[in-house]
């Protein structure tokens, strides 16, 4: 019997066969078909892949399936409830914080894990917590508004 590793993922146990070399950007896409989770330099370098480990955002694309054992992970999927947008990505959407979309994902769950640890983040806090998160399209003023817009609601 193969070694099998177990987790909560967006809120459910989960359980699959145990590769210490994937990284759990990869397990998250191709074995719980979660595509939220982007693919971006593949080096933990620019946030695309960005996923919160026990609430704090960590790039997945560095993170092997052995550190994630017995761990929380929360993935932009797992931040709607009930059909319904969390208010940070609402935020994102009523603020237009996105042109492609594609380092989206991995803004929101840089923010909320910023939010978490501290909900009333002044403007420079904001700054300074995302700017390890690239976004090619340049909409950074967008994505601040929202992520200020999102903490003033919550």
């Amino acid at each position: 019997m193969p070694d099998t590793i177990q987790f909560e993922l967006n809120g459910k146990q989960v359980e699959m066969p145990l590769d210490s070399t994937q990284s759990l950007l990869w397990a998250l896409r191709t074995h719980f078909n979660l595509s939220g989770t982007k693919y971006g330099c593949g080096m933990g370098y620019c946030g695309s892949c960005t996923v919160l480990m026990d609430n704090e955002p960590v790039r997945s694309c560095s993170i092997t399936m052995d550190d994630v054992a017995g761990k929380k992970i929360t993935t932009i999927e797992g931040l709607a409830s009930n059909g319904k947008l969390h208010p940070l990505q609402q935020a994102f959407a009523d603020h237009d914080a996105l042109q492609c979309g594609y380092c989206t994902p991995g803004m929101i769950m840089n923010a909320w894990g910023l939010l978490l640890k501290n909900p009333r983040p002044t403007r420079q806090q904001i700054i300074d917590g995302m700017e390890d998160n690239f976004c090619r399209c340049g909409a950074h003023t967008r994505i601040i508004a929202a992520i200020e817009a999102a903490a003033k609601e919550m």
